[in-house]
């Protein structure tokens, strides 16, 4: 009782500034139950239409004794996600989050100073406790999440595949040191759909970047087309994930692949032609040309020859032939502008969710709790991309990253009021985008929401 009253005393007495003209400027710490979070509550509305947070906490065991249970699994999973969102990535942020009125409200909790959410350690004893089947299943959950937001089956699904590499900082399990990125790190495998995650999955850096690929494509197929019999797949990825068990695990099953292949003297002695056209019409006419072609090619480790693309190009600089190696008709100046090319769309996503949304915080000692924070972060990537694909479809920020919609949309100041009817978010009189706020809410709480293009 002594410690607070002193706080009371403490939070009553006014912090002096500068004054401005004739006027006193002071502050005080009794302005009630505030938060700089109120876009939380777009958050939750967005989990109520995807049912995100309930899937996740389906497929997680919870071995706790339910009469000795504080904090619901569920509210941890919702606490956790929201917080990334908001954009909050270290654990230890949650120490003074835990009664924030908005967090408290976006778990499922009313918000009260007497009753705070989980702390760290206990967050940090969730994440400890998760194994490898849970994490394949909370993988399923991330597919399943795509398939649901589908208003009707689609004809063609172009999936990109890329890996990346994770920086590690401490002495993780199963860290490596990778020579090309020269630093020890992750390498996570990514596989995204448009704009729409499907896969992310930690790896140790010490193998091909093309490891497990095969097999996360053949889980991803089966439940695709378990959902989909008819729908066509195109798997689209750099040189690195040029191998010929994949190819030919693609050719087997129906799957349309596009590739880079790496360049060499075999395969440029293949484009002779090609390469030596470009370099004629660069100077005839002084300007960068490209001349497209196709052959067919088999490297000695392949199985049989495959289709090969050229783009043969030549600049004052000199030649710069690409290769990609494919099993999908088309000419081949399309399927290599039109097709290939777009894969590098997928990195700017990438980009998104380690920069924006803390993909890289794999700073647990244990390899599988990292997986856990991984998809953790990739939860939180789903529910903003919610946001974008239905709420924010025709305006200025249907398009915007994750840093832009959390400074514009989710870092909203309000005075929080709750009663024993109601809880209360006063925003900020001044929020300039009132308009885009009302609109997210509308929509969020309309119909199902609109399709978009996969291909």
């Amino acid at each position: 009782m002594i410690k607070a009253a002193a706080m009371t005393d403490c939070n009553a007495v006014a912090v002096a500034f500068a004054s401005l003209g004739s006027q006193h400027v002071v502050a005080d710490f009794q302005g009630g139950r505030l938060t700089t979070d109120a876009g939380a509550l777009l958050l939750r509305e967005a989990d109520h239409k995807l049912g995100l947070f309930e899937a996740l906490n389906a497929v997680i065991p919870d071995p706790r004794e339910p009469t000795l249970v504080i904090h619901d699994q569920k509210a941890m999973l919702a606490q956790r996600i929201t917080a990334i969102a908001l954009g909050y990535e270290d654990l230890n942020d949650h120490q003074t989050l835990r009664t924030d009125p908005a967090l408290q409200l976006a778990a499922g909790c009313t918000p009260a100073d007497e009753r705070p959410l989980a702390s760290p350690p206990t967050l940090c004893r969730l994440e400890n406790r998760i194994n490898r089947p849970t994490l394949v299943k909370m993988a399923g959950v991330l597919v399943d999440q795509f398939i649901a937001a589908h208003p009707k089956p689609p004809e063609h699904l172009v999936l990109d595949f890329d890996a990346t590499d994770d920086p590690v900082h401490g002495k993780q399990e199963r860290r490596f040191f990778h020579g090309y990125y020269d630093h020890h790190c992750f390498l996570p495998l990514y596989v995204f759909c448009g704009d729409e995650l499907l896969v992310a999955y930690l790896r140790p850096s010490g193998i091909d970047a093309a490891k497990h690929a095969r097999a996360v494509l053949k889980l991803l197929a089966r439940q695709l087309r378990a959902a989909w019999p008819n729908v066509k797949l195109t798997i689209r990825g750099d040189s690195g994930f040029c191998r010929w068990r994949l190819m030919r695990w693609c050719d087997s099953n129906g799957i349309g692949y596009v590739l880079g292949l790496a360049k060499n003297p075999a395969l440029e002695r293949a484009a002779r032609d090609e390469i030596d056209r470009a370099e004629r019409q660069c100077r005839r006419t002084g300007q960068p040309q490209r001349v497209f072609g196709s052959y067919a090619h088999a490297a000695t480790t392949w199985d049989r020859r495959r289709r090969v693309i050229v783009k043969a190009e030549h600049s004052a600089p000199g030649p710069n032939p690409r290769f990609v190696v494919t099993n999908v008709p088309g000419d081949p100046r399309e399927l290599y502008e039109d097709v290939y090319c777009q894969r590098g769309e997928m990195e700017n996503r990438i980009k998104e969710q380690q920069l924006g949304l803390f993909a890289d915080r794999t700073s647990c000692h244990k390899f599988l709790a990292n997986q856990f924070r991984l998809l953790l972060s990739s939860s939180a990537y789903v529910l903003i991309q919610a946001l974008r694909r239905t709420a924010l479809v025709g305006t200025e920020l249907a398009c915007a990253q994750v840093g832009t919609i959390r400074l514009k949309l989710l870092k909203v100041a309000a005075r929080v009021v709750v009663s024993v009817r109601r809880v209360v978010f006063h925003l900020a009189s001044g929020y300039p985008y009132q308009v885009w706020f009302r609109q997210v809410v509308a929509r969020l709480s309309s119909e199902p929401s609109p399709s978009w293009n996969t291909s």
